[in-house]
């Protein structure tokens, strides 16, 4: 049957999310619907709200990042086939048969085409309102008290798992943390810089310091978040307007030349090369994890290329993420990490306006809507 609900729906861009009544539809042949018990906003939905040219995909359903349980499936899905199942939302895909998902370098499975437009299936999705589709971000849309997804962006995960915790791993916490781990493979004994001290940031420093880092400075022009990058993991914190001096060059000579590892994660393009150029010249990996934007361009001066620095890419942390992600929700039970420091604040998915706001100006790190 059809199942009426709430969603945040995001009618045109730069207006305020509207909490409509919405029609979600049954699940058809490898798709799921889930009820969503807890979700998040990232700043790579509240980028692409306030992008003009997002226009193309309204009326859509934001949200990315969420868990819920699985209320029923559609014909030919085997890897979740309970309805009660719990489940950890995915905003990657993973088919498990392209050639992406059977090459052990890469995350990027082929049916991303599906999600990058924001659509369920080729040409359509299962929800409507006021008689017209919905689109669905990143072909999830987890914005809305149920939602229907293809099976291969859905994982199951462990039945005892707080689903107000664990959501933040279907993107937040995976995405640094995995940055971290698997994408630079940071060294023990190493010295790291993080550019960029919310959600994603601060995972990179969990990650950091579980790789056996001896030195992870934290930086951010927002000193109020260096409590908590502390808390985390980070040795020391800086707020580049604080010098005379570029933080570049503050870095090199506070690290004898350089770090070993740097992340870019506020998501701005001017801040890569600076990120790079922080890096050691002789052996420095400088990794681009936060959201650029679509074609971007970047300016790198050729002088840091005149050397053995290395700069790279992450997604969503390099994770397989229909195989990973519940890993990571299980490392998560076995306390191998905390998450309770990234999420600061709990409001209903009513409230979703008042959380993106929280997001804006700095005071949140992760909000967790709740039904």
């Amino acid at each position: 049957m059809v199942i009426r609900c709430k969603a945040a729906v995001l009618w045109k861009p730069g207006a305020p999310l509207a909490i409509e009544e919405v029609e979600v539809a049954p699940p058809k042949a490898k798709e799921v619907r889930v009820k969503i018990v807890a979700t998040g906003i990232c700043g790579t939905d509240i980028k692409s709200m306030d992008t003009k040219e997002f226009s193309q995909f309204c009326p859509i359903i934001m949200g990315h990042e969420g868990a819920g349980i699985v209320e029923s499936v559609g014909e030919e899905v085997s890897t979740v086939r309970t309805a009660g199942d719990k489940v950890i939302i995915l905003c990657i895909p993973q088919c498990g048969e392209c050639d992406t998902c059977l090459n052990s370098k890469s995350n990027i499975c082929a049916e991303i085409k599906v999600s990058e437009r924001h659509l369920t299936s080729e040409d359509t999705s299962r929800i409507t309102c006021k008689g017209k589709f919905l689109h669905q971000y990143i072909a999830t849309g987890t914005l809305s008290e149920y939602t229907v997804i293809r099976e291969i962006s859905v994982a199951k995960i462990d039945e005892g798992a707080p689903l107000e915790k664990v959501f933040v791993i279907g993107c937040g916490f995976a995405t640094g943390y995995g940055a971290a781990i698997n994408s630079a493979k940071v060294t023990p004994g190493s010295t790291c810089v993080v550019f960029g001290l919310g959600c994603v940031g601060l995972s990179v420093i969990i990650g950091c310091k579980a790789a056996g880092a001896a030195r992870i400075i934290a930086v951010d022009i927002n000193k109020d978040k260096f409590a908590k990058a502390s808390s985390v993991g980070a040795t020391f914190c800086v707020d580049p307007q604080d010098f005379d001096k570029s933080i570049e060059e503050f870095l090199i000579d506070m690290l004898n030349g350089g770090a070993d590892f740097c992340f870019e994660v506020t998501g701005k393009t001017e801040t890569v090369a600076t990120a790079l150029g922080s890096c050691h010249k002789d052996h420095g990996v400088c990794v681009i994890v936060g959201s650029l934007g679509s074609w971007s361009n970047i300016t790198i001066n050729s002088q840091l290329f005149i050397s053995a620095r290395i700069l790279k890419a992450s997604v969503l942390g390099d994770w397989k993420t229909k195989e990973e992600l519940p890993k990571l929700v299980s490392d998560y039970m076995a306390k191998k990490f905390n998450l309770d420091r990234l999420i600061t604040h709990t409001l209903t998915l009513s409230e979703v306006n008042e959380a993106v706001q929280l997001m804006k100006s700095g005071q949140c790190i992760r909000c967790v809507l709740l039904p």
